[in-house]
């Protein structure tokens, strides 16, 4: 558990945060946050940003907090029955204008986990609706979004006729993870752990046949495309180079998946008992700090090499979730040490104020925006502020309900 001396502190800024979050409501679902907790209506309302915070109010109402299960609900209601779900095709836009209209674009898989997240931490919580959610959810995935031969989930599809894209990202593959964790834990349904070891295991071999450095980027047939965006570096959600947050992520990811297999009496591999460390030493090793200022940078090359040095705030936070995992799995103080460092690293530079962290500093630890704009959501961070408190289980609705008092 995190250290006495920080866990208040953490325990009134996820508080705080669910306070900030609650002004992102718009009739379609949540919107952007700008600076100053205000929608911003020229990002219309997104399908990651909805299905998010209804998982983040869904914990919410977990908590005790009572505002939280009437946003949880909106959620609910607006994934199943306002603009952002197609339903005459059974599906999810990534994103519709404020009035309504959709947006240009495709059908992305990156954005339905968080439909499959929302929906299930939304059961456990015990909101109207839920159970249709998830059920319908599930079946667009089956349908549009997983690729039995891989064992994986394909990118994104065209929007009018499902020709699927040729790229193939790792990204879009751990949020299935983190959704068919959620899935598991809401439902039971051991189909969900399966597919989640499936995509867990190829991940895993990447990482360990590219000198434990992650690819994020590949073709169709699933080899690694060591140069795509080269020309985009800072790119939101697929920036050259192997992402660092990632290598944290996953390595949360990993010991959950491999706990609820074990509950199970699944297999899982023997990498996974200890390529989640590897993954944490990595990241530290070569994202905190390279450039001579403290912080992630966001990206490395696969020789290492520090290439974006914009620090982004979801980078620490999964810093936190993944210390706190393996400081519960390992039993080893000095993943608390590391806590403290970043709780206080967080303190200094990201949180403006309880509840809003700034979204991306530069080299120098100073605001910036050249990769993403406003306080878009409060998902990455309020994790961060609750997992020192819960067990590992395979989601954080799941870690809530197991902590609560008897």
């Amino acid at each position: 558990m995190t250290s006495d001396s920080i866990r208040p502190l953490l325990d009134a800024e996820a508080r705080a945060l669910l306070d900030f979050g609650k002004q992102s409501r718009t009739e379609a679902g949540f919107g952007w946050l700008d600076d100053d907790g205000e929608v911003d209506p020229s990002q219309g309302t997104q399908l990651w940003i909805t299905g998010r915070m209804t998982h983040c109010f869904a914990l919410g109402h977990l908590l005790g907090d009572e505002d939280c299960l009437p946003l949880a609900t909106h959620g609910v209601t607006t994934l199943l029955d306002c603009p952002l779900h197609c339903a005459d095709r059974n599906a999810w836009l990534s994103r519709v204008e404020t009035d309504g209209t959709p947006a240009d674009g495709p059908l992305v898989s990156y954005d339905h986990s968080f439909v499959i997240l929302a929906a299930a931490s939304a059961l456990l919580a015990g909101v109207p609706r839920a159970a249709d959610l998830l059920d319908t959810g599930l079946t667009t995935f089956e349908r549009l979004w997983w690729d039995e031969e891989a064992g994986m989930v394909v990118d994104a599809r065209d929007r009018h006729t499902l020709a699927i894209d040729p790229y193939r990202g790792a990204n879009a593959n751990m949020h299935t993870v983190e959704a068919l964790l959620a899935a598991y834990g809401a439902t039971r349904d051991t189909l969900h752990l399966r597919r989640a070891s499936r995509i867990t295991r190829r991940i895993a071999e990447a990482f360990a046949s590219h000198g434990f450095r992650l690819p994020e980027h590949f073709d169709e047939s699933w080899t690694a495309l060591l140069d795509y965006n080269r020309d985009i570096p800072a790119d939101a959600f697929r920036p050259f180079g192997s992402t660092v947050g990632h290598w944290l992520e996953w390595s949360r990811l990993m010991v959950q998946l491999r706990q609820a297999c074990e509950s199970e009496g699944m297999d899982t591999p023997a990498s996974l008992t200890v390529i989640p460390q590897h993954m944490y030493r990595r990241a530290l090793q070569e994202g905190w700090g390279p450039d001579g200022e403290p912080g992630f940078v966001y990206t490395v090359d696969f020789e290492g090499r520090p290439v974006v040095h914009q620090r982004m705030y979801w980078v620490l936070c999964e810093a936190i979730g993944a210390a706190e995992t393996l400081r519960r799995v390992s039993e080893d103080p000095s993943y608390d040490l590391d806590v403290n460092v970043f709780w206080n690293w967080a303190r200094t530079y990201l949180i403006e104020r309880p509840g809003q962290w700034r979204e991306e500093l530069d080299a120098a630890n100073q605001p910036a925006c050249g990769t993403w704009s406003g306080k878009p959501d409060i998902y990455h961070a309020l994790q961060a502020m609750l997992i020192g408190t819960l067990p590992v289980t395979p989601s954080f609705a799941t870690g809530l309900l197991t902590a609560r008092p008897s």
